[in-house]
Formats: structure tokens, sequence, C-alpha cells
């Protein structure tokens, strides 16, 4: 597939440290701490999970990983900063100057200056780990029950009962287990085929295709969310028409000339945030007459997002805060009074429409145990809940669909023209 080796290295090499706005620290993972004996002296910050604690007199040792190295960095505070809070499995952010280990087993420790429990849970990089991801599982991530259902062909061996012990299917999305081992690995993502039972023929529509998945522990904003979506989408384009000129070439040539200077148009601007209040206000005063009338409450339909790019210039565009009743129950509630919308974001682009979708995840015990109640969902996600039960951290992710990224950048209208096998509704061949 084009493009699908510089998509892997661009999102490992994709990090949510880069973050233009000045901080007094700089972030890093335990992995490069424990290398950089250049900054000694140096404050920094690192996020990670405690492994042990050592309680003195005077003086309060941590150990703490965050996924991106076997090796613990040794954290060094005053014992004031014992408390109860700091124990194993503890989600922490220290701040403080690195400093040169008298230890013989470790060259450089931190100095904490500032030692902020996160919640309690199990460990960060500085880039993606990549995480296979089962195909075949037990949950409709989504909730839209568009599920293929997973059984033997024959039931010979097993005549009296299912092969599994529970409804088995064709996953979805990624994203639940992602979110596991988000607890380990901060950092993870997956790459894979994924399924979708939905009764659709469109140009934008297939019932396989493969998917880009990411899962971020220490997330806390949309923007930080956000930010990762378009450094991935930027570098990856890059890398794309820098490695692949002759086929991103022949794609402009003969199926659309104009599809070049589009994309040196979103490339060299920064992508537009609007909410979907204000998506759905710009629409209602359009001219253009819409099959579906847009309305509050209402999902965005692909004749809407195509609109939206095009009002905003052609440009890349971000809509955050979804209405709750058109999201999924492990998006977080924004607790904004009647109109109750919840921190999820898509991104729409020229000509496909929406590309990205994700969200910040309800990482907060109560509010998704109400949410799961609500919805009837708390025996079959109990599971779920658990992740949660001793505390967790703010994490976010998102998904992009490749084959509509492939049209994005080539500039061709039909999906099932960038895929070599496509399944949709009433073809399956081969």
């Amino acid at each position: 597939m084009l493009g699908a080796r510089g998509l892997l290295r661009a999102l490992r090499s994709c990090s949510t440290v880069s973050c233009p706005r000045p901080r007094a620290s700089v972030k890093l993972s335990v992995r490069d701490a424990l290398r950089s004996h250049g900054a000694i002296g140096e404050r920094v910050k690192v996020q990670g999970w405690i492994r042990s604690t050592r309680s003195q007199k005077e003086v309060l040792f941590l150990h703490i990983n965050d996924g991106s190295s076997l090796e613990s960095l040794q954290i060094v505070a005053d014992s004031s900063f014992d408390n109860r809070e700091l124990t194993f499995g503890s989600s922490v952010e220290v701040q403080g100057q690195l400093v040169k280990s008298p230890a013989k087993r470790q060259n450089v420790e931190l100095k904490a200056e500032k030692i902020e429990v996160i919640g309690n849970c199990d460990t960060k990089d500085s880039g993606f780990v990549h995480i296979h991801t089962p195909i075949i599982t037990s949950n409709d991530c989504e909730g839209a029950g568009e599920l293929f259902c997973v059984e033997p062909l024959s039931k010979i061996n097993v005549p009296k009962e299912k092969f599994f012990d529970v409804p088995a299917f064709l996953t979805v999305s990624g994203q639940l287990h992602l979110e596991v081992m988000a607890g380990a690995f901060t950092q993870v993502f997956t790459f894979g085929p994924t399924f979708r039972a939905e009764n659709s023929q469109s140009r934008r529509h297939l019932a396989e295709f493969y998917m880009v998945e990411a899962e971020i522990s220490f997330v806390e904003t949309l923007q930080d969310l956000m930010q990762v979506i378009e450094e991935l989408f930027k570098t990856t384009t890059t890398m794309i028409l820098s490695n692949c000129p002759e086929d991103v070439e022949l794609c402009h040539k003969y199926i659309d000339p104009g599809q070049k200077d589009r994309l040196e148009h979103m490339l060299k601007n920064n992508f537009l945030t609007i909410s979907y209040t204000e998506a759905v206000g710009i629409l209602k005063q359009a001219s253009q007459n819409f099959t579906f009338i847009p309305e509050w409450g209402a999902d965005l339909q692909t004749e809407h997002e195509k609109y939206l790019v095009q009002h905003c210039g052609n440009i890349p565009v971000f809509i955050i805060n979804y209405p709750r009743a058109l999201k999924p129950f492990y998006m977080r509630d924004n607790e904004d009074g009647p109109q109750h919308t919840v921190a999820a974001v898509d991104l729409l682009v020229p000509g496909v429409g929406e590309l990205f979708g994700g969200s910040l995840r309800e990482e907060r015990y109560h509010f998704l145990e109400q949410q799961l109640a609500r919805s009837g969902l708390t025996e079959a996600y109990q599971w779920y809940l658990d992740l949660r039960q001793f505390g967790s951290v703010p994490h976010g992710g998102f998904g992009m669909g490749f084959e509509r990224y492939l049209q994005c950048i080539l500039g061709i209208a039909n999906i099932k023209d960038v895929i070599p096998f496509p399944r949709f509704t009433h073809s399956c061949l081969l």
C-alpha cells in the first residue's frame, strides 16, 4: 500500500511533547531522562507510574517507569512529599532537576521539586508502541450494531455449545484494547483491518478497511490530541511526497490535476477549529440547499462536512464538542449544562469529509459508571469500568481510515479505487 510504511514511521516519531507553547520544564520520557547526561542541572518533567517507594527520615526515594525503558528512573525527594497516594502503581508527574547519581547502577537521577499524583494505574514513551489488537472481539466499540458475527462453519465438534463463551464479532475498532495497553506503554497505536456491516454502496464506505488508531495517556485537552493528529497528517504526507513522487504525480496528472495545489495548500496552513454548535450555525446560514436539513443534535452528513471545509477555505477543519447523544459511552463529559456535549473531535478534509475521529476518554469512574448504566451496558463493559476502579489518568485517542487518507492525498473520488480487493454490500469477490 502506498505510504503504509511511511505512515507507521511518522506515527512512531510523532510525540505529544512538541507543543509550541512555552513550558518551564522540558518534558522527557524515562528513557530519554536516563540518557540525558548533557542535561545535568536542567529542569525537566517526567510522567510515569511508581514501581517502588522507600522512605527514610529525611529523604523519599521513588522509582518510576513509563514503558519507554526496562530501567526505572530514581526520584529523590524531601520526606515531606511522602503521602498515602504515592504507592506502587500510582501515576505521577514529577518536575525537578536532573542530577548525577552517586549510585553505581544509574548515572542520572531526578531531584524532585514537585510531585503531582495523577491517579493510580500501571507505564510512557516519547514514541508510539505498535500493538497488534485482536480481529475477533466481543466488543462493539462504536455501539452502532454494525457487526459481523463470527461462528464456526460446522458445529459438529461443538453441537451443544458455541465456540466462544460469548458472542464474537469482527472488530470495528481496536480502541478499547489500546486503552488497556496505554496503561502500560502510554502512547500506543495499531494499524490493521476493521469491519463494518453497514449497508452502503457510497463512494466513501467499505465493509473492510484499514485503520490507524492511537491512544495516548496523560492527554488532558482536545488541543493536545488535535496537535498530534495535525502533525501525523502533515508529517506522513510530506514523507510520501518525498519518497513516492512518481506514484503521487501519476494520480495528480491523470486523475485529479488540481489535487497537487490543494494538497500543498493543506500542508502550508494551520488546521482550523470550530465547535459543533458553530458548525451547525454556519450550515443553517448557508445559501446551499442540503438534502439533510442541519439541526443541532443531528449528525453531520457528508454534504455538510464538505460544505464546512469549503466554507473554511479548503483547509482541514477540526469539529469539536459534539452532543452527548451522538457519541459512544466512552467519551469524556464536558459538564457544560443544558447542551451536554462531550470532548469529541473530527477532522474534516477537502474532497472526503471526515478523515479522523477521536476524543478524550472518560477516565472518571463514577461518570463512566453512570453512562454505562444509562446505556444498559454495565455488564458487557464491566472490565472496561474496572480499568478505572483504582484510579486512572487523563487519556485520549483517535482513528484514521487509511483508504480515506489515500483518497485525500491522491484526489481519488471513489474509495473502492484505493484498495486492491474492495468489500462492500453485495460484493465479496475472490
